[in-house]
């Protein structure tokens, strides 16, 4: 749809939300995103550590709330017909987690097109003593909706947001 086709107010509302996305961007430009994990019983496997897919669980929780804190919301993303897919997901473990361990959870981009159109992203998994418990590791990009395959352009909101996230030390474009 063209922008002349919306009405003035849906026009109004779409300049504020821009706005507000804008604004979200500014705020959260330098922003480590971290967070500490809660465990609950039922994330322990029988040998009483975290299970496996716990870790993805909590990737993917992450990058949700990442992309709603820059702006990038699921109501945006359903109104403009994309989200994420994701084509690999890998986790290396290192340590084991248990029930009362205090981790922190921290993620990056380590590697993107320069159109956002492609990405990986890595979740390390922090102790107490700041060791890495964990490495969960995805690739991924933009998926159409509507069309259901890769979204081509990548939507304009989803390289500005990307452009403004974390990279890694060793972040390198494909």
């Amino acid at each position: 749809m063209h922008a002349s086709a919306f009405t003035k107010e849906e026009n109004n509302m779409q300049e504020a939300e821009l706005n507000t996305i804008q604004k979200n961007m500014e705020e959260n430009r330098n922003v480590l995103f971290e967070k500490t994990l809660s465990f609950r019983w039922t994330d322990l496997d029988p040998n009483f550590h975290l299970r496996h897919s716990v870790y993805y669980d909590f990737g993917t929780q992450q990058r949700i709330e990442i992309l709603e804190q820059l702006g990038l919301t699921l109501k945006l993303m359903q109104e403009q017909n994309f989200g994420p897919v994701i084509f690999r997901e890998e986790c290396v473990f290192k340590r084991e987690i248990r029930f009362a361990d205090t981790i922190r959870i921290r993620a990056k981009i380590t590697k993107m097109k320069p159109d956002a159109s492609r990405w990986t992203f890595q979740h390390e998994f922090l102790n107490a003593d700041n060791k890495i418990c964990a490495i969960l590791t995805l690739e991924g990009a933009w998926f159409d909706t509507k069309l259901r395959k890769i979204a081509v352009p990548t939507p304009s909101i989803a390289v500005d947001i990307l452009k403004h996230f974390p990279k890694s030390d060793d972040f390198s474009p494909f």
